[in-house]
């Protein structure tokens, strides 16, 4: 793989970067053409690269690209999946580059290589690593699985379409594995598969006071000020040991055994080196757990916005008649997003007073997942992963979440394999989204290597 690499990889930038000029932002609906050219494209990718058919199929959003090449049918079969879509670029004045113009070059604080752009890591360079193994496979006549590519355009929005989508064609999609990079390592040097992830209930909330935004120098002191309320509502929402207060939160998280704590916490941890690299003095969280358990192991609750008032330069002097919120929730295996929406709303409307109206609203969830480490799959990608980086990667627990792959466990009866190589200096999400360009073909070749050794 690695010489295959070498003699393709001017090629290999020119069709990523095809991809990575597309600025397929599902959460923008004027996007909606992007994201069908985005599709056609990775489509062309899969036929080009050796798939027997490829193409988009509809859903009740985005459409989804579904691919395969299939060798024998007594053989394994390993479903890709992936996701083009991508997060909106803002704010845009934070970037180094256009993002919607991929670049290679240099990352300023190592030096080191990377493929710069919106969706450079997350998810279309890691998907399409999957796309240039399997075409290796391919075209060296080594390719001794089925493989499946399933590719959706809404994961960024929770994937609200493709649950559906995978009930009505189970048997299409039906597979042995579902093999899936769109995580992080634990680092460079210590290379990780991640087990399982967190589940999501996000949120939004609307806290109403008076009918209209009055006069603060007419009504100011008499009125209830939703802002002021919402604070303090917020507030209430954890307790003094940094645990969420809201009944019944945690009545189903299963307490891990101090030996598999002691087993997670084989993965390398510098709270210094944590804390500058944030540009934080102090962490908090939970007490009597470590950062790294806090944020695989355990749940949590975060705001993500806040908002209401006047907000804009210069002063106006008014209370304002609404107050708004978004609250993520992070679930742990066993706690189910419908459950602890509605836990969450029940009380979070419990706490306000009567001078105001508040509103909860469902935006997305779904439940986290753990895979074994005892399967054949595991398994076979720590012997990939050994053999590329020469050392044996630790099992890890993601604090993210992949919604739909709980749905994909559930419907099609699988197991998904998180093979990830984002590392978290790759600032998904955030303004100048990059992958280095050494974790990019160490992909390639572990996935190729994967194949080499998985035989259910």
């Amino acid at each position: 793989m690695k010489q295959y690499i070498e003699q393709n990889k001017e090629r290999f930038f020119e069709e990523l970067f095809s991809l990575l000029r597309i600025p397929s932002i599902s959460a923008k609906a004027d996007h909606k053409p992007d994201m069908y050219a985005c599709a056609e494209r990775i489509s062309e990718l899969l036929m080009e690269a050796g798939a027997d058919s490829a193409g988009l199929w509809e859903t009740g959003g985005n459409p989804v690209v579904f691919g395969q090449k299939m060798t024998d049918p007594s053989l394994p079969t390993v479903l890709i999946y992936g996701h083009y879509d991508v997060q909106p670029p803002e704010p845009l004045e934070k970037w180094r580059t256009d993002p919607f113009e991929p670049v290679l070059g240099p990352d300023p604080a190592t030096g080191e290589d990377a493929i710069w752009g919106r969706g450079a890591n997350d998810d279309k360079g890691q998907l399409f690593m999957h796309i240039k193994a399997f075409e290796f496979l391919v075209r060296s006549g080594q390719l001794r699985h089925n493989v499946k590519f399933m590719f959706e355009g809404e994961e960024e929005i929770g994937s609200p379409s493709l649950p559906a989508w995978i009930k009505a064609h189970r048997k299409m999609l039906a597979a042995d594995i579902c093999l899936v990079s769109d995580t992080t390592m634990i680092s460079e040097s210590v290379p990780s598969i991640n087990c399982g992830m967190r589940g999501l209930s996000y949120l939004e909330v609307k806290v109403t006071g008076p009918n209209k935004d009055l006069h603060s120098g007419h009504y100011g002191g008499a009125v209830a000020n939703p802002i002021q309320v919402l604070s303090e509502m917020i507030a209430k929402l954890f307790d003094a040991d940094g645990r969420v207060a809201v009944p019944g939160f945690y009545d189903k998280v299963v307490e891990l055994s101090r030996a598999e704590r002691k087993m997670l916490a084989r993965a390398p941890f510098d709270e210094k080196e944590y804390k500058d690299f944030l540009g934080v003095r102090e962490l908090r969280g939970e007490k009597g757990y470590t950062p790294l358990e806090r944020t695989g192991i355990r749940p949590c609750l975060d705001v993500c916005g806040i908002w209401g008032g006047y907000t804009g330069e210069g002063a106006k002097t008014v209370l304002p008649s609404e107050a708004h919120a978004k609250i993520s929730m992070r679930l742990v295996p066993n706690q189910r997003s419908a459950e602890i929406t509605k836990l969450f709303a029940k009380h979070f409307k419990s706490l306000a007073p009567k001078s105001v109206r508040v509103e909860v609203k469902p935006c997305e969830g779904g439940d986290g997942f753990l895979i074994p480490i005892s399967s054949s799959a595991y398994k076979a990608a720590s012997r990939a992963i050994t053999e590329v980086y020469g050392i044996e990667p630790v099992p890890s627990r993601g604090g993210g979440s992949i919604a739909v792959l709980a749905e994909v466990q559930k419907i099609l009866g699988i197991d998904p394999l998180l093979l990830g190589f984002g590392l978290e200096r790759d600032t998904i999400h955030s303004p100048n989204e990059s992958y280095l360009l050494k974790q990019f073909f160490r992909g390639m070749e572990s996935i190729a290597l994967f194949y080499k050794y998985w035989n259910k």
